[in-house]
């Protein structure tokens, strides 16, 4: 069981351990319980083959619930590293396109190139047309900046708008903490007012 909590992202052997004994401690219920909500979930979810996003099988296949609404505007496509950052962008309310998730970020220290992330996939996408503007919301890490600078090259030829979201200095953060990385970041997407 430890082992198989260690498998987690984020959970090392000790936390697996405190799992793994908490689990031992409860009725058999419990584990029960948390065995069939993981099988599941496994079961019933997939990937959009649309946007790549978490989808419920249904009888309409597994189209996610984002791309089955007409309402969306089909113009714009956000893209994505990963499908929980969906969840984060949707409770904001104020972005209303589709999206695209590219199942990871380009990261050639660990052997991540372009092919290993659904770039290409993005690219035919926007190649089918009706995409008036992308915009590329991956990480302001290194890994995310390389993939929206590739991401950025590769649509330029499609004669397609490209944005980056802004990064910079959180709300609610006292200059005089902030670091030097993301003060530069914030000077360099500065806006007029």
């Amino acid at each position: 069981m430890v082992d198989a909590f260690c498998q987690l992202p984020g959970v090392g052997p000790k936390t697996a351990q405190r799992y793994a004994f908490f689990l031992v401690k409860q009725a058999p219920d419990v584990g029960r319980r948390l065995a069939d909500a993981i099988a599941s979930v496994q079961e019933r979810l997939g990937f959009c083959p649309q946007c790549h996003n978490l989808a419920e099988q249904s009888a309409s296949g597994v189209i996610c619930a984002i791309c089955q609404q007409p309402r969306r505007d089909q113009s714009r496509i956000m893209v994505v590293e990963e499908p929980s950052v969906i969840h984060v962008i949707e409770k904001t309310g104020e972005y209303n396109g589709l999206y695209h998730v590219l199942m990871g970020a380009i990261s050639p220290l660990d052997g991540i190139n372009p092919s290993h992330i659904k770039a290409a996939e993005l690219l035919d996408r926007v190649k089918q047309g009706g995409v008036a503007e992308v915009i590329l919301a991956t990480n302001p890490t290194m890994e995310g900046e390389a993939t929206a600078l590739y991401l950025a090259n590769q649509l330029k030829p499609l004669e397609v708008k490209v944005s980056r979201i802004a990064c910079g200095v959180p709300v609610g953060v006292d200059l005089e903490f902030t670091d030097e990385a993301t003060m530069t970041k914030a000077l360099q997407g500065r806006r007029a007012v």
